[in-house]
Formats: C-alpha cells, structure tokens, sequence
C-alpha cells in the first residue's frame, strides 16, 4: 500500500513539473536593436566563430550579412593558453589550468562601439600514460570552453541595453 502511494505521488509530482510551461529565455532580454546582427570574425570557420553563431542563433537572433542600419558583432581576438596547476613527485605536470580569452565589438548602427569579452578557465589532469585519450578530453573540454565564452559574450549584450537606450 505505501508503495503504490509513493509511486503515485512521484508521478503526480512528475506530470506536475512537466506541465508546468517552464521554458528558458531564449533571447528575451537582447535588446530590440540587437536582434538583428551582422557577424564578423578574421575566419569565419574557426571553432570560436562556429560556438559564437550557434550561440547566437539558439538565442534567437537574426544574423544577416552585411547591412548598413544593422548592428555589428566582431570577434577581434581569441586567445588560448595553458599554466601548470601541479607537478607529480618526479618533476612532470600533473594538472594545467586551460584558459580561454575572447576580444568581441559591438558596433551598432549609429557608429557606436563597445568591446567586450569573456575568459573561460578549466583545469585538466594531463596523464602521460594516456596521451591519445588525453588529447580528445583536452578538445572536448576546449570546446565546452568556446561554448561558454559565447555565452558570456552574450550576457554582456544584455548588459548594453543601457548603453543602446543611452545613445538614441
């Protein structure tokens, strides 16, 4: 009897929370004038200008080409590095800090514009005994990284919308 009174309140519980309506903001708080962008990046097909596009696009902004009454986004910058966090007893890294470092313009309409960027850290256990597995790990977690950084890059879009309103 308590069994089919627990499996019947977890499903109550279940039907409740999946019927609910909740659904993330996708794009809601970018600005009008930043709904529609024109984006610009030194090369196009890198994998920070792929993560920044997919961004921008599961945020519901229109990217179109170049367009004069239409607001710019560039990527002028993408650095990456590594810093030994830890060494093994014999001398070897054990663990780096990988650091992602991204330099972004917002260049609106009116000729306006405001840089901004995002830096991204992550830690990685470097094992030499497990070079290749290792090697796929470090790219996942690197691009995980660039995927954060758009969405940094895109927080702080929401944050110009003071700016936006200021200059009309």
């Amino acid at each position: 009897m308590f069994k089919q009174i627990k499996t019947l309140f977890l499903g109550a519980m279940f039907f409740a929370l999946t019927a609910c309506g909740f659904h993330f903001q996708n794009g809601e708080l970018i600005p009008n004038e930043l709904k529609t962008l024109t984006f610009e990046s030194s090369d196009p097909y890198s994998p920070m200008s792929m993560a920044m596009r997919k961004q921008l696009q599961l945020n519901n902004i229109n990217l179109v080409d170049s367009a004069a009454d239409v607001a710019t986004l560039r990527i002028n910058k993408v650095t990456t590095s590594d810093k030994v966090a830890s060494i093994f007893k014999r001398g070897r890294e054990a663990e780096k800090v990988l650091i992602l470092e991204v330099e972004a313009t917002v260049k609106l309409p009116n000729q306006q514009s405001y840089p901004i960027s995002a830096q991204v850290n992550r830690t990685f256990f470097d094992n030499s005994r497990a070079a290749l597995a290792k090697s796929a790990e470090k790219e996942v977690i690197r691009n995980d990284m660039r995927e954060q950084a758009a969405r940094q890059l895109i927080s702080k879009m929401v944050a110009l919308q003071y700016q936006v309103q200021k200059s009309k």
